[in-house]
């Protein structure tokens, strides 16, 4: 059973340390093995120079993954980052950024994630991502 987006919402409340919520992230999408999430611009997470921070992004990232696989197992449950590798390909200034988190393989103990940032405007476009990531993730 899919996680509906506000269920998926109600994980990132209940279950993400203060800081990571003070990002302001929001569920736009869920599936049967991906979640989309919503990284809104502001300036307090603009770096010198006006760019989106590659911290924020990178956390956005890590959440995304937990929220796509949190939706494929039907619940949140125990999990641990196990390695997360991000290119950044372009400045994001001034808009929000979207995070397409889509599992590649699901096992018990084990799960891997293919990612996709790009700032809002340019959504459609997948040939001009702002970051890509892959990720994996022990299951408990």
């Amino acid at each position: 059973m899919t996680l509906t987006t506000a269920e998926a919402d109600k994980l990132l409340a209940d279950h993400f340390a203060p800081w990571v919520r003070d990002l302001g992230l929001s569920t736009v999408e869920t599936g049967e093995r991906h979640a989309v999430l919503r990284l809104p611009w502001s300036d307090r997470l603009a770096r010198e120079g006006g760019g989106m921070s590659g911290q924020a992004l990178m956390a956005a990232t890590d959440t995304a993954c937990v929220i796509a696989l949190s939706a494929a197992r039907g619940g949140f449950g125990p999990m641990t980052t196990v390695q997360q590798s991000t290119t950044f390909q372009r400045a994001v200034l001034g808009q929000d950024v979207l995070v397409h988190a889509r599992i590649t393989k699901l096992g018990r103990r084990i799960a891997f994630l293919d990612i996709t940032l790009t700032a809002e405007s340019g959504a459609e476009d997948a040939e001009d991502p702002t970051a890509h990531a892959t990720a994996v993730y022990a299951l408990g």
